[in-house]
């Protein structure tokens, strides 16, 4: 009997250490996304889960381990769509234009994510090089692209000289415009990019983009 209590007394404490962490995470990914590497305060992460900035270093290590964890936590969420997506079953056409559709899809509802590849990007991916989780498990994008875009070279059906990293590329510059660019281009052209009435329409554009570029055969 005291063997059973002590188990489930060390299940509930691990299912609230997850619960804590997934908090932290989730406000996390807020505070570094508004405010940048440099610019987020733990103490405020801490103050917003009701937790202590011990207990984040307790359970992260340090700043720094809190911002790799955002990272690896942001891109294991559109690598976990592209998981979802079962190309097998569908023409080679069809994959690319799903795969495509479902990418601008995250990427236009994310804006967290958006942000932090940016701030990335200022940083020349100085702290996403340090994860070997995001490294290995992005290149799933890649094998994905790769897998469909094959089926359909050997159809006959696509062209054979732009390769999975250039259509990941095209679908990303996208779908990433429509968040990075939002507000200078709503500025400029007074057209708000994530207008739910544009949306319809949008998503099909990159569709028909990219299966236009694959099926595009070239002079020569």
């Amino acid at each position: 009997m005291s063997d059973q209590l002590s188990d489930v007394r060390e299940t509930a404490t691990t299912e609230r250490a997850v619960r804590t962490q997934d908090d932290i995470l989730r406000i996390a990914t807020a505070e570094f996304a508004a405010n940048g590497y440099a610019g987020a305060r733990v103490d405020e992460i801490a103050a917003r889960t009701r937790t202590t900035k011990r207990m984040i270093y307790y359970y992260f290590g340090s700043k720094e381990g809190l911002y790799l964890a955002v990272l690896e936590r942001v891109y294991a969420q559109i690598r976990q769509v592209e998981r979802g997506i079962h190309v097998e079953e569908l023409s080679p056409d069809a994959a690319l234009r799903t795969i495509a559709e479902a990418t601008y899809d995250h990427h236009t509802t994310h804006e967290a994510f958006i942000q932090l590849v940016s701030i990335e990007n200022i940083h020349r991916a100085e702290h996403l090089r340090q994860s070997e989780t995001i490294l290995r498990e992005n290149a799933t994008a890649i094998t994905l692209l790769e897998e469909v875009i094959e089926r359909g070279v050997r159809a006959g059906t696509f062209r054979e000289d732009v390769d999975a990293v250039d259509v990941h590329m095209m679908i990303s510059a996208y779908a990433c415009f429509h968040v990075a660019n939002r507000h200078t281009f709503a500025a400029i052209f007074a057209r708000d990019m994530l207008d739910p009435d544009l949306q319809d329409s949008h998503r099909r554009l990159i569709g028909d983009m990219v299966v236009a570029t694959m099926t595009t055969r070239t002079a020569g």
